[in-house]
């Protein structure tokens, strides 16, 4: 007992061990180490084998060397620039339809679907139990001539104003940019519609509520709660869209023609037809560039940079 009379003093906790603090300072770093390896492995490294390949000279026979000749990417640019215009106008438009048409499919998903969110959201991305080559084929079927769709588009006098928009030619819709985007659309719609649903479920209905009490119309609300909140959803969606979209080539080849090719195309077949590796990896690194400019583009206009 103390002289005053007090109770004794709590002994001093025992300082921490440092060998264990370091541990648990390192174990974050040691769960990432196997995605670090995991993109070193898959994309760092494939990434400097390509940017090599792109700036050597040589043939099949006589063996690629690295000779750092940059003039292939000038050379891929100016031969092929037709498919990298065309490979940007069917992105864009694939990623635009899919918008119009994802935005009410996972509006009606978070706000009115109740009961059935579950089942709506299975029968969203049902479409990938199937094979994407599967899927792609089963739109020659629908899209044939003198088929159930082409009929209706007649009846509907649409091939007469996709015609002169030539997206069509006549009263054909296969092997036409109109395919082609079709395809796009459909097989790319689910990357589209799961980030909207998630931004749009995120938002809290009492905001909704909270706009009514103030007197604000249903297109008001949307313009000025729904849609800004939901925002990060949209450039999440067009840029899962859009990217893998603009290097596509098996809707081109399946659905399209030599007039339809997107440089997904050309680039597939400098690698496994032609055998020019350095040209098809400089057409990658290029379209990879293009790519990254617009999506940066738009994310800044978006005013969602935080997504970078």
């Amino acid at each position: 007992m103390s002289a005053t009379g007090g109770p004794p003093a709590p002994p001093a906790p025992a300082p921490p061990v440092r060998g264990r603090s370091v541990r648990k300072r390192l174990v974050p770093y040691w769960l990432l180490l196997p995605g670090v390896l995991w993109l070193l492995v898959f994309f760092a490294l494939p990434m400097v084998y390509q940017a090599s390949t792109s700036v050597q000279t040589g043939s099949l026979e006589e063996g690629f060397r690295v000779t750092w000749h940059l003039a292939t990417y000038k050379d891929a640019l100016a031969d092929y620039y037709p498919q990298f215009l065309r490979s940007l106008l069917y992105a864009g438009t694939a990623t635009l339809l899919c918008l119009l048409l994802g935005y009410p499919l996972a509006y009606l998903i978070a706000f009115k679907a109740g009961r059935w969110r579950n089942l709506v959201l299975v029968l969203v991305i049902a479409p990938f139990f199937t094979s994407f080559l599967i899927r792609t084929l089963a739109w020659k079927t629908i899209l044939a001539d003198g088929g159930a769709v082409v009929e209706a588009l007649k009846a509907l006098h649409v091939l007469d104003v996709t015609s002169g928009l030539g997206w069509t030619e006549g009263d054909r819709v296969l092997a036409t940019p109109m395919a082609v985007v079709c395809g796009l659309t459909y097989n790319f719609l689910p990357f589209m519609v799961l980030p909207l649903y998630t931004s749009l479920d995120r938002i809290d209905p009492r905001l909704h509520e909270a706009a009514g009490d103030l007197y604000a119309t249903a297109a008001t609300t949307f313009r000025t709660v729904t849609l800004p909140l939901s925002m990060p959803g949209v450039v999440a969606g067009t840029l899962l869209t859009f990217i893998p979209a603009s290097g596509d080539y098996v809707n081109a080849e399946l659905l399209g023609s030599t007039d339809t090719k997107m440089v997904g195309s050309v680039i597939q077949s400098q690698f496994l037809r032609v055998l020019d590796y350095p040209t098809a990896a400089a057409l990658s690194f290029i379209l990879m560039a293009v790519v990254l400019l617009v999506v940066t583009v738009h994310i800044r206009r978006s005013g969602t940079e935080d997504l970078l």
